[in-house]
């Protein structure tokens, strides 16, 4: 079984650093400054862009991965059926060979009933009879002999060529006997022929056989790699994942800040503009009563929409 860290050695896969996180504590979301809060921002960011793009070379490579396995189970598939179609060769000539040896047989057995109906099995057979024959001549002339043991040579010789031309006359009285040992013999090669291929097509279909378990283990591998990367890939960007989400919880946060200075803003222009109405207000009652005014004390009036 494949483990992590031969996935990361053999694909050379940078390892996700804990330690490079950032940390997103409740604390500081809540009573963080703008400013901490637009920094941390930042380095979530970062983070988060950084994760993302080690999970999608992560991805990248087991898809490469789940590619590979693909292929090696399509290659296995293809070994399964060359071995499919072989077998089954196999078996149309084992069927072939088996009637051919059915047909080789019976023909054996009348040229055996035919040379029993011609009396050719008694004794010796044609080219044992010759064989027999030469090496007596051969005798004759190679060695010396006595008259008496000679003459019994000869005697013999005789003999046995009697006996041949008593075997080559059933022979040829046989009529069909050659004829029918030839188209056995013939019956039978074909039949040999059948069986040398059924040997051959097996040793090929046991060979496609063996590579189609070696491609099926080697898919096994692959996809066990494969397996390992997507569980690399879900760590980066789980990881990834939840840097965003605190990203956005900062964001979120920085907007209600935002908000809340906002609306401080216009709470304080409100109460400057209340001020500023209200002294516009003492200021108009003194020129009424005919106090000279200043020109700034005008500007505040005019300002105020009373002159």
């Amino acid at each position: 079984m494949v483990t992590k860290q031969e996935v990361l050695e053999e694909f050379d896969v940078q390892e996700l650093a804990e330690n490079n996180n950032i940390d997103l504590p409740e604390e500081k979301l809540e009573s963080g400054s703008k400013g901490e809060l637009i920094k941390l921002a930042g380095q979530l960011r970062d983070r988060r862009n950084e994760l993302n793009q080690m999970a999608s070379e992560r991805a990248s490579k087991r898809d490469d991965l789940n590619a590979m396995t693909r292929e090696k189970v399509d290659e296995a598939q293809k070994h399964r059926e060359q071995r499919d179609e072989m077998n089954a060769a196999v078996q149309e000539h084992k069927q072939k060979r088996n009637e051919l040896n059915a047909q080789a047989n019976e023909l054996f057995d009348e040229v055996d009933e035919m040379k029993s109906d011609l009396e050719l099995d008694d004794g010796k057979d044609i080219d044992e009879l010759k064989e027999e024959i030469e090496q007596l001549e051969f005798r004759q002339q190679t060695e010396v002999l006595s008259t008496e043991d000679e003459r019994e040579l000869i005697e013999k010789i005789e003999n046995k060529r009697d006996e041949l031309r008593q075997k080559k006359d059933k022979v040829e009285e046989s009529g069909d006997l050659e004829e029918l040992i030839e188209e056995a013999e013939e019956v039978r090669s074909e039949a040999s022929q059948h069986h040398q291929k059924v040997t051959e097509l097996a040793d090929d279909a046991q060979e496609h056989h063996n590579q189609m378990i070696e491609a099926y283990r080697e898919a096994d591998d692959i996809r066990d790699k494969a397996d390992e990367m997507h569980e690399l890939f879900v760590e980066a960007q789980e990881a990834a994942d939840r840097h965003h989400e605190d990203f956005v919880r900062v964001q979120k946060r920085l907007r209600e800040l935002d908000k809340k200075e906002e609306r401080q803003r216009k709470d304080s222009r409100a109460e400057e503009r209340e001020a500023a109405k209200e002294e516009a207000e003492e200021i108009y009652q003194k020129f009424k009563e005919g106090e000279t005014l200043e020109t700034e004390d005008l500007m505040k009036l005019q300002k105020a929409g009373l002159l």
